[in-house]
């Protein structure tokens, strides 16, 4: 057994003590000199400047849709609407109007036919602040969702600030790879011809339809986007192709310039 000098649990219990002494002694002087916190004047800032700062907190490039990752990636960025009324207004409008939103689920948990979207969900106040949508085609393209219809309930028609309907295509399941998987070569753009049809019909400030879509959907000449340019065409609406994934060009659809079923893109 190791037999320690004499005094010398009592030496150290006293340097010890003295030790937390002067550290709390320390910690009590640096709490009192600290200045009090003082709240930034945000709202003395400029209103344009008010708007740059929220939209690069709030506004992102990801479409917002229901998804089960949701209270982890849009968590934080929401509490911004619980600071202040004023806040709340001011955030609500510009995440609402600058991002854009999905009109049917896309993750497979969300195919069941008393699925409700995300836009129907939303309060009626913010749903008229929505500007932009997005559709997207190919999930569950061998068996669509039923609750994939346009009907009273989706409230489309209090969407009334939309101007715009990005489209982007997944797969075209009537291009020959998919023969013997499909229900018929048509049936997926008649589906989708119908769906695309109905939203445009219940949005009353639309203005023009985006498509866009995977490096394997033939954009140009392919069946079901030369079906979906057509619908959008007789509606009387712009419409707008990626092409590349960069840019931005006017289509005319099926033109009869171009001959039949052939698209024309036009400056």
């Amino acid at each position: 057994m190791l037999d320690l000098p004499s005094g010398f649990i009592q030496d150290n219990d006293s340097q010890g003590m003295s030790l937390i002494g002067s550290m709390t002694n320390t910690v009590d002087t640096l709490v009192a000199q600290r200045r009090p916190i003082q709240a930034f004047p945000f709202f003395d800032l400029p209103s344009e400047l008010r708007s740059k700062i929220l939209r690069l907190l709030l506004v992102t490039e990801a479409t917002i849709d229901l998804h089960p990752q949701n209270y982890r990636s849009a968590h934080e960025r929401l509490n911004l609407f619980f600071v202040s009324q004023r806040m709340h207004e001011e955030a609500s409008h510009i995440f609402y109007s600058g991002n854009t939103f999905r009109i049917f689920p896309t993750h497979s948990r969300y195919f069941g036919n008393k699925t409700v979207p995300l836009v129907t969900r939303l309060p009626q106040k913010y749903r008229v602040l929505l500007t932009s949508l997005e559709l997207r085609l190919g999930p569950g393209w061998g068996s669509p969702p039923k609750s994939w219809r346009v009907h009273n309930g989706l409230c489309l028609e209090e969407m009334e600030n939309v101007r715009i309907v990005k489209v982007f295509i997944e797969v075209d399941p009537s291009q020959d790879i998919f023969h013997g998987f499909r229900e018929g070569k048509t049936y997926y753009t008649e589906f989708s011809r119908h769906l695309l049809a109905g939203v445009m019909q219940r949005l009353p400030s639309l203005q023009g339809v985006e498509f866009d879509g995977w490096p394997s959907v033939r954009m140009r000449g392919g069946t079901l986007m030369d079906s979906l340019a057509q619908v959008v065409r007789y509606s009387d609406l712009e419409v707008c192709l990626l092409d590349d994934g960069d840019t931005s060009q006017k289509w005319n659809g099926c033109s009869s310039e171009g001959g039949e079923g052939e698209s024309v893109l036009v400056s």
